[in-house]
């Protein structure tokens, strides 16, 4: 026999999936933004994440990378992880050369800004990477880049993009910030 139970204001059955609700919208003002970042990256999303956090008051953005080639071993409360390499044989310097080329990266776009950020290296799988983030952090919104790249359209498209797993499968908002133009010819995903 399935029963109801009462989340915030809403009916959920037993079994189900939470569905995004009113009650369950986090608060931009004083909440943080978390912005999915890999290395060579349009510094557009940095800006686009800084001036939505300036705009909305966020509390600070917390840049994270998702190292698919790692898997996480604990996480912790404050949306961090600690984690190891999937192939055994792996560099673990591989982490921090990473780590701080991201830092350098997105210190330089934003320069002495006037919003507080850090930067988590996270593991695994990206939208449940960072699905677990925003909820230990309580993020209001996420900000990713849009993937454009020709060899990357074939598997977006198979398995979907971060933007779109993450739309799918949590209840903040995602916005996704275009970082090049694709002519409409050429956007097919098998091209």
């Amino acid at each position: 026999m399935r029963g109801t139970i009462m989340s915030g204001h809403m009916a959920v059955k037993d079994g189900a999936v939470p569905q995004p609700h009113p009650s369950r919208m986090v608060e931009f003002r004083g909440h943080p933004i978390v912005v999915a970042v890999v290395p060579g990256q349009s510094s557009l999303v940095v800006l686009t994440a800084a001036s939505l956090a300036r705009a909305t008051k966020a509390s600070h953005i917390v840049f994270a990378h998702v190292d698919q080639r790692r898997c996480v071993v604990e996480e912790n409360t404050d949306g961090s992880v600690v984690s190891v390499p999937i192939d055994p044989d792996a560099m673990d310097g591989d982490v921090e050369t990473v780590r701080q080329g991201l830092t350098e990266e997105i210190s330089t776009v934003l320069g002495d800004g006037d919003v507080p950020w850090r930067l988590e290296y996270l593991a695994g799988r990206p939208d449940r990477a960072l699905t677990h983030l925003a909820r230990a952090i309580d993020a209001a919104a996420f900000v990713v880049g849009a993937r454009t790249h020709r060899r990357r359209r074939v598997q977006e498209f198979v398995s979907g993009s971060i933007a779109t797993n993450l739309s799918h499968h949590q209840h903040r908002p995602v916005l996704v910030v275009p970082t090049a133009v694709v002519d409409w010819k050429d956007s097919s995903p098998w091209q």
